[in-house]
C-alpha cells in the first residue's frame, strides 16, 4: 500500500471529500443518487458535515494518497439498528482502479469491519448498467438477492440489490 493509506475521514477532510465528490459525480453519474449540479449547491457546512464522520449509523472511508488528494472512497450507512448496514458511495479514481492496485479491496475491507456487528449481511444497490462495479462485487463474494427497485434519478433503469454475508473476523 505504498504511497497510500485507508482511514476514516474527519471534519478536516471536508474539502478534499468535496472535491472527490464532484469528481464521482461527473465521472459516473449513474452510480450515486445525486447529480453534479445538485451537489454544486451544497453549503461548506454540508460537506464539514459529512466528512466530520460523528454519526453512530455511518462511517466514510477514503483512500488518502501521501499528499492528501484522496483517491477514493466508500462509506457505511445503517437507518435504524434493526436494519441492515448498507455499503454506499463507492468511488475509487480511474488512475487508481483494478484489483492490482488494491485500493477498491481496503475501502471494501474497511466498511465490511464497520458493518460486523451491526447485521447479519452488508447490502448495497448498484444501477443495473454498471457492469464494473457488478464485477467487483461479484469478486468479491456479493450475490444478488433477486430485489429491484427504479433508479430514483431515471425510472425507466432499475437498481439491482447485492449482498455479502458479514461473517466474524478470523482469528
Amino acid at each position: 500500500m505504498a504511497g497510500w493509506t485507508v482511514r476514516a475521514s474527519t471534519e478536516d477532510d471536508w474539502q478534499a471529500y468535496r472535491a472527490l465528490r464532484f469528481e464521482m459525480l461527473e465521472d459516473a453519474p449513474i452510480a450515486f443518487l445525486e447529480t453534479l449540479d445538485h451537489a454544486r449547491t451544497h453549503p461548506d457546512e454540508h460537506w464539514r458535515r459529512r466528512a466530520a464522520n460523528t454519526s453512530s449509523t455511518s462511517r466514510l472511508f477514503a483512500a488518502v494518497a501521501d499528499d492528501g488528494r484522496w483517491l477514493g472512497s466508500m462509506g457505511g450507512y445503517q437507518s435504524a439498528p434493526t436494519r441492515e448496514p448498507y455499503l454506499v458511495g463507492v468511488y475509487v479514481t480511474p488512475d487508481w482502479r483494478g484489483h492490482e492496485h488494491g485500493i477498491t479491496d481496503a475501502l471494501l475491507d474497511a466498511v465490511i469491519d464497520w458493518a460486523r456487528g451491526r447485521g447479519d449481511r452488508l447490502l448495497l444497490e448498484v444501477h443495473e448498467d454498471n457492469e464494473p462495479a457488478i464485477r467487483s462485487y461479484l469478486r468479491r463474494g456479493f450475490t444478488f438477492t433477486g430485489r429491484t427497485q427504479p433508479y430514483p434519478l431515471d425510472r425507466t433503469a432499475d437498481e439491482r440489490e447485492m449482498q455479502l454475508p458479514l461473517l466474524p473476523r478470523s482469528l
